[in-house]
C-alpha cells in the first residue's frame, strides 16, 4: 500500500516516546476531527427548525439558511491549502490547537445567535477555525507513525470521517427533540475543551526543519482562486443553472487564478507545493479519486435527506439511523482495507471500492415511495463498504508520495479536492435534481394561485408547503410531487453513479497495482534481470 521508494528501509523517524504513544495520540486526533466532521452534517436536520420564528428558531430564509451552510464551505475550502502549508512551517500542533479554539468559541457564538445574519458569520468563522484542524490532524499522524503503520493508522482516520458523516444527523435529531436549535452548536464546547487539555498534554509538534522562504504570492493565489471557485459552485447550485453570470463570472475567475497559481509555482524557486507530484500518474489519480468519490456521494447524500423525510415521512433523527449502516459498514472495513489492499494491490481493491459506490448510487433509481427498509438500509451499507475500500489506500497513497516534512502540504491536497468535489456534487447533481423536479411538477400547478406557482416549483418543500395551505384540495398536489421528486431522484441517481464510474475507470488506469511484501521478489526486476527492492 505504499508508493516504491527505489532504496532500501527507511530507519525508524518517530522518537521513542511518541512511538509508545501513537495509538493514544490517534484517539485525540480523531476526536478532533470528529467534531469537524459531524459538524458539517448536523446542521443539516435543523435547518427547518432554524427555519422557525422565534423563540423556536430565528426565522432565517431559505436563501439564508443556504448561506448558513455555505460561509462554512466557502471559508473551509479556500483556506485549507493554506492551513496545510502554515502547519509545516510553524508547527502542527500549534496550528491544531489554535483552529481548535477557534472553531470552540465561534461554535458557542452561533449557539446564540439572535438573527440569520449573525449565525452565518459565526458559521464562517467555525470554517474558519476548521480548515486549520482537518489538515493538521492527518499531518500529525504521518509524523507519529512510521510508514510501515501509516495505512493502518489512515484506514482507522477514515473510519472516523465516516463515522463523522453518519452520525451528525442522528446527534442533531436526539439534541433537537430535548433542546433549542441551538444546541447543536453549543455541544462543540465541552468536546472542544476536552480536545485541547488531552492535545496540549499528549500531541507532539512537528513541522518540515527547512521550509524555505514564504510563498505569499502563491498563497494569495491558492485563496483567491479556490474561494472564487467554490462560490462559483455554490451559486450555480442555488440558481439551478451554470450558464448565469453571476456563476458564471467567479467559476471562470476562479480558474485563471488557480491556472496563474500553477504556472507560477513550476517558476518559483520557493513554492508552496512542488507541482511535480501530480506528474506521478498514481498521485494524480488519488486525489483525482477523491473528488469524483466525493462529487457522486454527497450529492445523493443531499437528495437522500429530501427522499426521506419529504416522500418518505421520517423524522430527522429516523432518517439518521437509516444512514447508521454507511458508518458501520466504514468502521468495520476501513481500518482494515490496508489487508485487502497487501493482498490484491490499490488498483484492484480502490476500482472495487468504486464499483461498490457506484452500485449502491444506481440503486436509488429503483427506489419508489413504499421501498422496504432493509433495501435502503442494504444500499448504505454497501456504499459505506465502497467507500470504506476507496479512501485509505487513496490517501495513503497521496500521504506516501510526499515527504513525512510535507505532510501538511499532502493532507491539504487530500482535503482540498474532496472538499471541492463534495461542493461540486451538491451543486451539480443539485441542479439537476431541480431542474427535472420542475420540469415534471409544472403541469400539476394548474390550480395553484398564479402568484404561487414559480414558488411551488422551486422544490419539493415548497410544492408540499403551498400544498398543505390549500386544504382537502392540495392532497393531489402532495402525491404529484412525490411522483415528481421519485423521478428527479432517478436521473440524479444515474448521473451519480455515472460519475462514480469515470472514477473506477481513473483508479484502474492509474493507480499502483499489489507491491511485493518484503522479501518477496519484484517480477518486474527478475523480469529485467535486477535485485529487488523493498517499498
Amino acid at each position: 500500500m505504499s508508493i516504491p521508494s527505489g532504496g532500501p528501509v527507511a530507519a525508524p523517524r518517530v522518537p521513542e516516546a511518541v512511538h509508545r504513544r501513537r495509538w493514544v495520540i490517534l484517539g485525540v486526533l480523531m476526536f478532533s476531527l470528529l467534531i469537524i466532521v459531524l459538524d458539517n452534517s448536523i446542521l443539516n436536520v435543523a435547518v427547518k427548525t432554524i427555519a422557525s420564528p422565534a423563540p423556536t428558531g430565528i426565522g432565517a430564509t431559505q436563501s439564508e439558511l443556504e448561506w448558513a451552510i455555505n460561509s462554512y464551505t466557502l471559508v473551509f475550502a479556500g483556506l485549507l491549502f493554506t492551513a496545510g502549508l502554515l502547519g509545516d512551517r510553524i508547527g502542527r500542533k500549534k496550528v491544531l490547537l489554535a483552529g481548535i479554539l477557534v472553531f470552540g468559541v465561534a461554535s458557542a457564538l452561533a449557539a446564540l445567535s439572535s438573527s440569520p445574519g449573525e449565525l452565518i458569520a459565526w458559521r464562517a468563522l467555525m470554517g474558519f477555525g476548521a480548515a486549520f484542524v482537518m489538515p493538521a490532524t492527518l499531518a500529525v499522524l504521518m509524523n507519529v507513525f512510521e510508514r510501515d503503520e501509516q495505512p493502518k493508522a489512515i484506514g482507522i482516520w477514515a473510519g472516523g470521517v465516516g463515522l463523522g458523516i453518519a452520525i451528525g444527523p442522528i446527534t442533531g435529531g436526539v439534541l433537537l427533540e430535548h433542546f433549542w436549535w441551538g444546541s447543536i452548536f453549543l455541544v462543540n464546547v465541552p468536546v472542544v475543551i476536552v480536545a485541547l487539555v488531552a492535545m496540549a498534554v499528549l500531541v507532539p509538534d512537528s513541522r518540515d526543519p527547512a521550509p524555505g522562504r514564504v510563498d505569499p504570492l502563491g498563497v494569495v493565489l491558492s485563496i483567491v482562486g479556490l474561494v472564487l471557485l467554490v462560490y462559483g459552485i455554490i451559486r450555480g447550485g442555488e440558481l439551478a443553472s451554470f450558464t448565469d453570470i453571476t456563476v458564471l463570472a467567479p467559476l471562470i475567475g476562479g480558474l485563471l487564478v488557480l491556472t496563474a497559481f500553477v504556472w507560477h509555482e513550476k517558476r518559483s524557486s520557493h513554492p508552496s507545493i512542488d507541482i511535480s507530484y501530480f506528474r506521478k500518474p498514481a498521485f494524480s489519480a488519488a486525489v483525482a479519486a477523491i473528488a469524483l468519490v466525493f462529487f457522486a456521494l454527497m450529492g445523493v447524500t443531499f437528495f437522500s435527506v429530501f427522499y426521506l423525510q419529504s416522500v418518505r415521512g421520517y423524522t430527522a433523527l429516523e432518517s439518521g439511523l437509516l444512514i447508521l449502516p454507511l458508518a458501520a459498514a466504514q468502521m468495520i472495513f476501513a481500518p482494515r482495507a490496508r489487508l485487502v489492499v497487501d493482498r490484491f494491490g490499490a488498483r484492484a481493491v480502490c476500482t472495487v471500492g468504486m464499483l461498490l459506490v457506484a452500485a449502491g448510487l444506481a440503486a436509488f433509481a429503483l427506489f419508489g415511495a413504499d421501498t422496504p427498509l432493509w433495501v435502503l438500509c442494504l444500499v448504505f451499507f454497501v456504499q459505506g463498504t465502497g467507500m470504506a475500500h476507496i479512501m485509505p489506500p487513496v490517501t495513503v497513497t497521496v500521504m506516501q508520495a510526499l515527504p513525512r516534512e510535507r505532510a501538511g502540504s499532502g493532507s491539504a491536497i487530500n482535503n482540498t479536492f474532496r472538499q471541492v468535489g463534495g461542493a461540486l456534487g451538491i451543486a451539480v447533481l443539485g441542479s439537476v435534481l431541480s431542474t427535472v423536479y420542475r420540469g415534471d411538477i409544472e403541469g400539476h400547478l394548474d390550480g395553484v394561485p398564479a402568484s404561487a406557482r414559480d414558488f411551488a416549483g422551486e422544490s419539493i418543500e415548497a410544492t408540499r408547503g403551498v400544498a398543505e395551505k390549500l386544504g382537502p384540495a392540495g392532497k393531489p398536489l402532495i402525491a404529484a410531487a412525490n411522483d415528481a421528486f421519485i423521478g428527479a431522484m432517478h436521473v440524479t441517481a444515474l448521473g451519480s453513479a455515472a460519475v462514480a464510474l469515470i472514477g473506477a475507470a481513473v483508479v484502474a488506469a492509474f493507480m499502483p497495482g499489489r507491491q511485493p511484501a518484503q522479501g518477496e521478489p519484484d517480477p518486474a526486476h527478475q523480469a529485467a534481470g535486477e535485485p529487488a527492492h523493498q517499498s
